[in-house]
């Protein structure tokens, strides 16, 4: 019955007068205008509202981003400071010497030329001379420093010199780069007993090492060819230097 008066209307309404339908839309609108006006809000407010969702969103990942980040420096930090300690345990002699981690960032090790460059420099307070460690050895010494960078030419560098001294021998001598991974000492007489095995250690420079410390290994013990009275010693370092990915600088003398 709904359905059969509902057809009727529709029927009156379409053959009916086109301003009699005129003035029943006019009439629906005015009827129905707050219905839709509030329908018409709420559909631009919904819409309005999607883009702050969107930058709320993007704040958010941000904000979890810049914690992560914070995060991962905190971490870093931490593990300097423990293997910073371990140092002071290993080394009392050096209890009182500052000490600064860097990072490896180009290998520059051939048969003329042996050295590292790392990421700190002026701005970190090295200057040159400073002894550098590798893996609780000396691996080198500081050559040449900008802001931020330094050059550290190792110990097998050719135109490294450093005063070294031979297991107990009491008696120092300067032990000269070799090139690629090796060093030489010479004019140690033959009278005194050297090994292969030999522990090598830097000797004390004032200012800037208070302690011998080790930095290599007797590789090989010949007689000179050209003076059968001397020893030719070749040192090995007692680390993988070409796998280093961080290095320690020792501060004698640190300001702070």
């Amino acid at each position: 019955m709904l359905f059969t008066w509902f057809m009727l209307t529709g029927l009156i309404l379409l053959f009916a007068p086109q301003n009699l339908t005129n003035d029943l839309q006019f009439t629906f609108a005015r009827i129905f205008r707050w219905p839709l006006t509030i329908g018409k809000n709420f559909s631009l407010y919904a819409r309005t509202r999607q883009p702050a969702s969107d930058a709320t969103f993007d704040r958010k990942s941000q904000y979890e981003n810049h914690i992560t980040n914070l995060q991962e420096q905190l971490r870093l930090k931490q593990e300097e400071i423990i293997e910073l300690s371990r140092l002071r345990v290993r080394h009392p002699a050096l209890e009182k010497a500052g000490f600064i981690m860097a990072d490896v960032i180009r290998y520059s090790i051939n048969e003329t030329r042996s050295e590292l460059t790392i990421n700190r420099g002026q701005n970190d307070g090295l200057v040159k001379g400073l002894f550098v460690l590798g893996d609780n050895s000396i691996i080198g010494k500081i050559s040449e420093v900008s802001p931020r960078t330094a050059r550290l030419k190792l110990f097998t560098d050719p135109a490294s010199r450093i005063a070294v001294r031979i297991g107990n021998l009491n008696i120092d001598r300067l032990m000269q780069g070799g090139g690629k991974d090796e060093a030489k000492i010479r004019l140690l007489p033959t009278k005194y007993k050297v090994r292969v095995g030999d522990k090598v250690l830097a000797g004390k420079k004032p200012g800037f090492l208070d302690a011998s410390m080790i930095i290599g290994v007797v590789a090989r013990c010949e007689r000179d060819d050209r003076n059968p009275s001397m020893w030719d010693i070749t040192v090995k370092p007692v680390c993988d230097i070409e796998r280093l990915n961080s290095i320690t600088v020792i501060i004698m003398n640190p300001q702070n």
